[in-house]
């Protein structure tokens, strides 16, 4: 049975996104610019916006200025100049925690997942509020989720299994546990699976439910408990998605 595909999106990964920073202590030509790209970037005018911090920056080198242009850059879908300039920014200010977010957020949307690893974790060394631990958390757990999803379809199902295990010890993450389920199920360890499958079900927020059910129900075949499999194979097949795959396997048990 092929899950059905699942798409995760990253949370935007700029902690300070919404405030537009004062610049008191910038060159007065240069905070002027900067303000005014600030404006333009609330009204969705990309180009303005990194029209204006480019002059700002010519006046200037400022890790502020950087930071907003990436931003501005990420929004107009220009990853890679994105990236150069939030590596400008931490360059500039290398504890800048909102620089190492946003910077992993682009190595993401570029697919390089170890990198947006690499820069989410810099960002747990930086900050020691909750809310942001919490964010991050998630970011990676999505991430590493990304890199157990590509090792799965490899065929590389142990390092699979290593990176679905380090998406769930940052967040409960249901799509992971319920890839964790499926390639459990297909190595014949059925209780690894079964537990995987209740722990999607239980943080169920993405996945159709019919999934973790559905391999329940192959790990119990798995495991001989016939009544135990009809039974999840019964609420698996209400979810259209499993819904053949379920009948086909209660067809089997009869």
């Amino acid at each position: 049975m092929k899950q059905k595909a699942v798409f995760p999106v990253l949370l935007l990964l700029v902690l300070v996104l919404t405030s537009i920073v004062k610049a008191q202590d910038m060159n007065p030509e240069a905070a002027k610019l900067y303000n005014e790209g600030n404006s333009l970037l609330k009204a969705n005018d990309y180009i303005g916006a990194i029209s204006s911090y480019d002059k700002a920056l010519a006046i200037e080198k400022d890790h502020r200025t950087f930071y907003q242009k990436g931003v501005a850059q990420k929004k107009n879908n220009d990853m890679q100049g994105a990236k150069v300039s939030f590596e400008e920014c931490i360059k500039i200010k290398n504890d800048f925690e909102s620089g190492y977010n946003a910077l992993g957020s682009v190595y993401y949307a570029l697919s390089d997942f170890n990198q947006a690893i690499v820069n989410f974790e810099k960002v747990l060394t930086l900050t020691d509020n909750a809310e942001t631990i919490a964010k991050i958390k998630k970011n990676l757990s999505l991430t590493y989720y990304k890199l157990g999803s590509q090792e799965a379809t490899n065929g590389n199902s142990q390092k699979a299994i290593e990176y679905l295990n380090k998406s769930i010890e940052n967040d409960n993450y249901d799509a992971a546990f319920l890839s964790l389920a499926k390639l459990y199920s297909e190595l014949g360890e059925w209780d690894k699976s079964i537990a995987a499958a209740e722990n999607a079900t239980k943080y169920i927020s993405k996945i159709t439910p019919g999934g973790p059910f559905y391999y329940m129900g192959m790990s119990y075949k798995g495991k001989g408990d016939k009544v135990k499999a009809k039974e999840m194979f019964e609420k698996a097949k209400s979810d259209v998605t499993y819904r053949k795959s379920a009948e086909y396997e209660l067809g089997l048990l009869k």
